[in-house]
Formats: C-alpha cells, sequence, structure tokens
C-alpha cells in the first residue's frame, strides 16, 4: 500500500455480505481498505477482487494500518454480527479514528443500540450511521437496497459513493435514501425483514394449497410461478419461488425442494418486528402468524408424533376426498395470495408510520416504497403503486382504504374466501392468507363485537366504557342487575 493513494472508505467485516459489498465499492470506482479479524478472510477478498477485475480494495491484516490508509475524514461500514460484535469491532477501530471520522453499521441492529452508539461516537467525537441493507449475497455485490439512518452530517460524507452502489432502477433512480435520525435506518429495515417473513409465508401457504389440494406437481408449480412473475406478482421472492421448483436433487432422484427439511431458521428482525408492533398497539397478524409458523416448524419431532395421532381420528383421509379445477384453484390462489400481501405491506407501513410519530422521525412511506423496488429482498413490482398511494395522499390511514387498492381487495375477496375455505375444508393450515383476511374483515366494519368484550371489562373489572349515543365514561354495576335478573 506504500505506493498507493489513500483509500476512499474502508469495509470492516468480511463474511458474505461484507465481501460482495467491498467488492461492489470497488467495481463503482471507488478504493476500498479491507479488515477482518482472522486474516484469511482478508486475503480471499483481495484474491477476488483481482479476479472480479482487478478491483482497487487493498487488504489489511491490523486495525491500526486499515484505519490509517483511508483519506480523512475517514469513513468506515462494518458488517460484522449484530450485538455485543459490534461494540468490540468499534472499540477496536475507534482507538485509531480522529474527531470528524465515521462509523457506519450496516448490519441488521436492533434501532436502540444505534441510538445509544451514535450518542457514545458524539462524545469521541466521531460520526455514527446505522444502515440497513438488503438484498443478500448477490444484491450486496451487484446492488442492494440501503437504509441509512442517523447522522446528516455522516450520510453526506458517503452519498456519492451509495448513490452509485445501491441498485438502480429505471425511472425510479437508485434504491437508496436518507432514512432520517438516531435508528431510524436500522427500524425500517427491521420492518422490511418483516414484510418479508410475511410474504415469504403467504407464498409458501399458496404453495402448500397448490401441491397438496390441488395436486400440482413441481414441473406444474414450476410453470405456475413463472407464469405470476409476468403480471401483478412480480417479484424477486416470486422468481426464486419458481427457479426452486425447477432444480433437481443433485444427490438423488426428484426434485431439492422435496428433500428440504420443513424447519425454518430465523435471526430476530421478524420477532423484534412483532415486538414493536405490539408495543405500539399496531395490528400486524400477517407477520405474527408468519413468526408463529416459524416457531411451529421447529417443533418437527413433535408434529410427526402429533400426525400420527391424529392420522387415527381421520384427519389422513381429508385431502383425499378433495376433487378440485386445478385451473380454478391456480387463479384463486393467485387472487388470494395478492390480496393477502397488500395486508402485509399495509401492516409493515402502518408500524413504521406509528414509529416515525413516537420518535419523530418524520418518514416519508413513499420515499420507503421506492428504495424497495429494487436491490432489496421483498423487491416487486406493485411497490411503485404503493408509492402512488402515498404520494397521493401521504396522510393515508391505510394501503387498503387507497382507492386502487380498495378495488383490487374487492375484485379478488371472493377467490380469497374461497382458498381460505377449501384450505380449512382440507386441513391445511394457512395462517397468513387466514389472518390476513380477518385484519381484513375487521378493518372494513364498521361496528365490531368490541362492545361486548369492554362490557366484560368493566363488569369484572370496572374498567368503564364509552356509549354510542352520549359523550362521555361510564361504569355499571353489572354484578348486582344481574343478581336482580336472577333473583326475577
Amino acid at each position: 500500500m506504500a505506493d498507493q493513494k489513500l483509500t476512499r472508505i474502508g469495509l470492516a467485516g468480511l463474511a458474505v455480505m461484507g465481501q460482495n459489498l467491498a467488492l461492489n465499492i470497488a467495481e463503482k470506482g471507488f478504493p476500498i481498505s479491507v479488515y477482518n479479524r482472522s486474516t484469511n478472510k482478508v486475503d480471499e477478498t483481495v484474491e477476488r477482487a483481482k479476479k472480479e477485475g482487478n478491483l482497487p480494495l487493498y487488504g489489511f491484516h491490523d486495525p491500526e494500518s486499515f484505519v490509517n490508509s483511508i483519506q480523512k475524514p475517514r469513513v468506515i461500514i462494518m458488517l460484522v454480527k449484530a450485538g455485543a460484535p459490534v461494540d468490540q469491532t468499534i472499540k477496536t477501530l475507534s482507538q485509531y479514528l480522529e474527531k470528524g471520522d465515521c462509523i457506519i453499521d450496516g448490519g441488521n441492529e436492533w434501532y436502540e443500540n444505534t441510538e445509544r452508539r451514535e450518542k457514545a461516537m458524539a462524545e469521541l467525537g466521531l460520526l455514527y450511521l446505522g444502515m440497513g441493507v438488503s438484498g443478500g449475497e448477490e444484491g450486496a455485490r451487484n446492488g442492494p437496497s440501503m437504509m441509512p439512518g442517523g447522522s446528516i452530517e455522516a450520510y453526506k460524507y458517503i452519498e456519492d459513493i451509495v448513490l452509485k452502489v445501491a441498485a438502480q432502477v429505471p425511472d425510479s433512480g437508485p434504491c437508496v435514501t436518507y432514512i432520517g435520525e438516531g435508528g431510524s435506518g436500522n427500524f425500517v429495515k427491521m420492518v422490511h425483514n418483516g414484510i418479508e417473513y410475511g410474504d415469504m409465508q403467504l407464498i409458501s401457504e399458496a404453495y402448500d394449497v397448490l401441491k397438496s389440494v390441488g395436486k400440482l406437481s413441481n414441473e406444474e408449480l414450476h410453470k405456475v410461478f413463472s407464469e405470476w412473475n409476468q403480471g401483478e406478482l412480480q417479484s424477486f421472492l416470486i422468481e426464486i419461488t419458481a427457479d426452486i421448483f425447477g432444480i433437481k436433487d443433485d444427490k438423488g432422484d426428484g426434485y431439492l425442494v422435496d428433500k428440504v427439511l420443513d424447519k425454518t431458521g430465523m435471526k430476530g428482525t421478524g420477532k423484534w418486528t412483532v415486538q414493536q408492533a405490539a408495543d405500539l398497539s399496531i395490528a400486524a397478524p400477517t407477520i405474527a402468524a408468519s413468526l408463529d409458523s416459524r416457531f411451529l416448524s421447529g417443533l418437527k419431532d413433535e408434529r410427526v408424533e402429533a400426525a400420527k395421532i391424529f392420522k387415527s381420528g381421520g384427519f389422513g383421509d381429508i385431502l383425499e376426498t378433495q376433487n378440485v379445477d386445478k385451473e380454478k384453484l391456480i387463479n384463486d390462489v393467485r387472487q388470494a395470495l395478492y390480496a393477502a400481501k397488500i395486508c402485509s405491506y399495509a401492516q409493515g407501513m402502518n408500524l413504521i408510520r406509528a414509529k416515525s410519530i413516537e420518535k419523530g422521525w418524520g418518514l416519508k412511506l413513499g420515499e420507503l416504497a421506492r428504495i424497495w423496488k429494487g436491490g432489496c429482498i421483498i423487491r416487486a413490482i406493485f411497490l411503485d403503486r404503493i408509492k402512488q398511494a402515498y404520494d397521493r395522499n401521504s396522510e393515508l390511514a391505510n394501503l387498503l382504504v387507497d382507492p386502487e387498492f380498495a378495488k383490487e381487495m374487492v375484485e379478488r375477496q371472493s377467490a380469497w374466501r374461497r382458498v381460505v375455505c377449501l384450505a380449512i375444508n382440507s386441513g391445511i393450515s394457512t395462517p397468513g392468507m387466514s389472518s390476513s383476511l380477518a385484519y381484513f374483515d375487521t378493518y372494513r366494519r364498521e361496528r365490531l363485537p368490541a362492545n361486548l368484550v369492554q362490557a366484560q371489562r368493566d363488569y369484572f373489572g370496572a374498567h368503564t366504557y364509552e356509549r354510542t349515543d352520549v359523550p362521555g365514561s361510564f361504569h355499571t354495576e353489572w354484578f348486582k342487575l344481574a343478581k336482580q335478573i336472577k333473583k326475577n
């Protein structure tokens, strides 16, 4: 490095995402220094940079020379595991940093940790950003969606880089924007992942109904999902689902998807999303159902035993008696999937807005939909429509009541109900589709049975109630009145 000029930026943490993002930055013409605690990853990344076009990427085995190789004010992106490893990396790097330098956490971090670190860094005269990065391995290398939040001054340091490194969408621009203050970037990325949980669950339910009830083969499923990816459901997740159904098992007969164990892993962002929704009193049943489904999928041994017990009760015969029109079912499931998806996105957007109001972040929901149109895991053609909905009305109470989306919900609700009824009668669980339908049906009703629940609360706990005809707060001695009626 002695004969090299100082680099423009540094990146610490060279697991899959770190390596690929570093190579992406270098490829876009920004010389980059890289560092990792285990030095073999540094050498591996340098080797890749040579192979992938002699990219301006320089590796360092010790933190001091790494930091000193970067031009001032220094900017370093960390891509390490959330929690303690982030604090450890900050500790390692900050001893060599100077006032005005900047650290950016590009991992899936809890937003309050980012806010704590931003304050601690400010005391040392350092700037800090928490930046959500979505797109997985491929996105990081070729153009992710990026959600930076924290110091606006820090964002200005990297704006020229991220505008080129992010996914580029024609007519829409780079999939990055300054999200807002504090931990807003991490929070938005967390909810993005929650929506992703919902999306994946709904797709898996569509697959289950088509396979278990419709008896579609993997070849037919590949064809169906490929066709769906040409229309309103066009998205990254539908595209990769179609791909998965086309891949044969390299270790035996048949298709690989049938050999994958039915246990879904998770890293915590979905759980955080549901916890935040509960804290903010925002209904997010589609996302919550997807989380519960992952928990239940983990109980594989218990499910194997339960299946034996209930098979003897006649549950094994339910599916054998179903006789369905395949083409009609495919069309119904497509409509049900689309309608349920709108509910998942509506819940995520409502959660982001509620947090933005609580924290005073001033987040623009239409702009978030725009930066999710490319690069990220939930990229989908209908995000353009979500952006347009918020552009039409930035105060939109819920995506469901946007005139265009409301019309689509009405047009699809019959198919949606048919799919959920068929699944229930077939003994197939569709918690995402069912809870989305319940969310829609609850939201669209002027009057709910909540009056009875509030009456019960007042009966046993004197919690009072409001009336529909007279303003004010009321309490009734229900117990005494009921006693009198029983006497009579």
